[in-house]
């Protein structure tokens, strides 16, 4: 490790470094797992489909290279600090522009900083990619307490305290005084809070899922007609987001030491929630791709913690936003994939939570927006930080906010 100071505040600069003996045991128990004691059930009607996760065990223990996969993570610099007594790894790149915007981006559940490999360069030197030196960021990519190579918190914590953390990483710990938030499904949350909680910081926010409501509820009939159909598409969702918002504890002991287990937990929301083509998952992601975010999960013995959001959620409120929650008052960018597992209400509604600058309704993409589409997701940052520079009605009443 390089002891470095990169804001305000000492930060440890790191690589991740998995041990071979604790890849080899991981590789070991997929292939001792039991499959002739699981009942085949054909597709992905009743879960996981039997067929896929074990042709992509055995791609697993057989071609899956964890090394190859650790040099991408690595490519970047990659970063620890403390925050509350929490270590708190994140992956800093600076933008190669004269002035570059500061970007925090935040992924979710069953997500980790992988969703971010495909766009952080991007983001960072769009020179490279065809792009503006003035459009760059300096990227910040955390990994969310509790999940991947962050530290675990003491006990549950929701995503209004997490927005707090993350406000004292790019504040006291990176040294910004400023800086725009982006994120999908908690992520997304996050956001919410930090553009609420820590406006004279976060100055804008762009989401790609709604996960907060408003207080009030829907107000006409077209946002009352929305819920209706919000309630009943969820349903069949519900199951896995119940358990981890009140025994996310017992479900971890029978997940702990079966990483097959782990996968069809995690691989079957990748599934659901994304926009593939002919009931195929690998139509939009590869097998390395989906063991790779698995992997994070089982090397750094994070599935326990990182359920743990879901409490943490219920215990500071739930999905409302407080009785006493006014308007998210930072220019706000909303992408909206079309396979969203979480349907986005009227605009309407949204009017009534955020200050909407930017509203783009995408032809393709689904839950996972940085990882189905990184460029398209890319293209519509790059926009909205436009807005915010020239937009003359910017969140300080003068162009060139950031």
């Amino acid at each position: 490790m390089l002891r470095s100071l990169v804001g305000s505040e000492m930060c440890i600069r790191d690589r991740i470094s998995v041990p071979k003996s604790t890849l080899n045991d991981i590789y070991k128990k997929v292939r001792n797992y039991p499959w002739n004691n699981i009942q085949k059930m054909d597709g992905w009607l009743h879960g996981t489909n039997h067929d896929y996760l074990k042709k992509i065990s055995k791609y697993w223990t057989s071609k899956f290279n964890w090394k190859l996969q650790e040099k991408k993570i690595n490519k970047f610099n990659n970063f620890t600090t403390n925050i509350e007594g929490i270590k708190i790894h994140f992956i800093r790149e600076k933008g190669s522009g004269k002035n570059p915007t500061p970007l925090l981006i935040l992924h979710g559940w069953p997500g980790s900083i992988v969703e971010f490999l495909e766009v952080i360069e991007k983001l960072a030197h769009p020179e490279k990619f065809g792009g503006n030196k003035d459009d760059s960021f300096d990227v910040i990519a955390p990994s969310l307490p509790g999940f991947g190579f962050s530290g675990s918190p003491k006990k549950p914590i929701g995503p209004r305290k997490i927005a707090k953390i993350m406000n004292e990483l790019m504040t006291k710990k990176l040294g910004y005084k400023k800086y725009i938030a982006q994120g999908g499904d908690w992520g997304a949350a996050i956001c919410n809070w930090l553009g609420y909680d820590h406006s004279k910081s976060c100055r804008a926010i762009h989401v790609n899922c709604l996960t907060m409501r408003h207080p009030k509820g829907p107000q006409n009939k077209s946002e009352k007609e929305w819920e209706k159909k919000f309630i009943k598409d969820q349903i069949m969702e519900e199951g896995y987001r119940t358990i981890q918002a009140t025994k996310p504890q017992t479900l971890s002991y029978s997940m702990i030491d079966s990483p097959v287990g782990v996968a069809a937990w995690i691989l079957e929301k990748f599934h659901s929630w994304s926009d593939i083509k002919n009931n195929n998952i690998e139509s939009v992601y590869t097998k390395d791709i989906l063991l790779t975010n698995i992997m994070i999960y089982l090397i750094t013995n994070t599935f326990n913690s990182a359920s743990w959001i879901y409490f943490g959620r219920r215990e500071e409120g739930g999905r409302n936003f407080p009785k006493s929650f006014k308007k998210i008052n930072v220019p706000t960018g909303i992408a909206k994939f079309p396979k969203e597992m979480l349907e986005w209400p009227p605009k309407s509604y949204l009017d009534r939570i955020f200050k909407i600058y930017q509203f783009t309704e995408m032809k393709k993409g689904g839950h996972f927006a940085a990882l189905e589409q990184p460029d398209i997701l890319v293209k519509d940052l790059r926009k909205f930080l436009r807005s915010l520079k020239y937009n003359p009605y910017s969140h300080n009443g003068r162009g060139g906010s950031l």
